[in-house]
């Protein structure tokens, strides 16, 4: 068992750790390697191109994050006061939202953004006429978040219900019964207490939103996102800049997916302690 179990690993790490080392190559080819050298590095980053792609992912990903975690942090509070089937009902549609494939939110995104914007455009252009220049809706940062938004708000709702369900009663109780008003309950006792779930919350969204290339793919109209950049540059060839990226990909996002998951058991409460 712990030789299968290792070819298991070697087998889904071994490919990721290829990457990792390719990424040092001194050679000019991708496919043949050449140790060590760190110049596909400083060439990476300075690609004008890439780093256009490196900064729309992060705004895209700072902003989704932003909005996913407030949105799904309100949720997860709303809900724990919703009984019976309507919370049956909503807690089918936080998990549909995880569930449905990538291509199938970005598809289902994308006509829903151009029917709207076929309706709302010729009501902007009567109500807003210009010469020729009418401001119109159109494909972009706004469709790119608000469709991350959409899946990444499901993982906060998730991690955060999950946190208050195992949150003391007692203290938010404890509140009340001294007359604090419901806002300085939340600020003072119920905020602290979910702070961990909240941000690693945050930092899932990012690294989701960062990360994802399937649904931008669809939405994302004339921007170029990270990893559409480099699904456009493997078609042209792979390369040790290929590498590169993935691999200073793969560190941001191990980084911030360790970063949540300490954040989620650093104040998780101990088996057995008092109340």
């Amino acid at each position: 068992m712990r030789l299968y179990a290792a070819a298991v690993y070697l087998f889904l790490y071994g490919p990721i750790a290829l990457i990792v080392l390719f990424s040092f190559n001194a050679g000019r080819h991708a496919a043949s390697f050449e140790c060590c050298a760190t110049s596909w590095y400083s060439l990476t980053f300075n690609n004008t191109f890439l780093i256009e792609a490196l900064l729309n992912s992060l705004l895209i990903a700072g902003t989704t994050a932003v909005l996913a975690t407030i949105m799904g942090t309100m949720a997860s509070l709303a809900l724990q006061r919703v009984k019976g089937v309507l919370r049956l009902v909503f807690d089918a549609l936080t998990y549909i939202a995880i569930i449905i494939p990538g291509i199938v939110i970005g598809i289902a995104t994308l006509v829903a953004l151009v029917t709207v914007f076929d309706i709302l455009n010729p009501l902007i252009a009567k109500l807003w006429p210009s010469d020729g220049n009418a401001m119109a809706l159109g494909l972009g940062y706004g469709s790119v978040i608000a469709a991350h938004t959409l899946f990444t708000m499901a993982l906060v709702i998730i991690i955060v219900r999950a946190r208050i369900q195992g949150m003391d009663r007692s203290l938010i109780e404890a509140s009340a019964d001294l007359y604090a008003t419901p806002w300085a309950t939340f600020r003072q006792v119920t905020f602290p207490q979910i702070f961990p779930a909240v941000m690693s919350g945050f930092l899932l969204s990012f690294t989701f939103s960062f990360d994802d290339f399937i649904i931008a793919f669809f939405v994302a109209g004339p921007k170029t996102t990270l990893p559409i950049y480099v699904f456009a540059s493997i078609r042209r060839g792979i390369t040790p800049e290929t590498n590169v990226i993935a691999t200073t990909v793969l560190a941001v996002s191990l980084t911030l997916l360790i970063t949540a998951q300490f954040l989620l058991r650093s104040r998780a409460p101990k088996a057995g302690g008092k109340g």
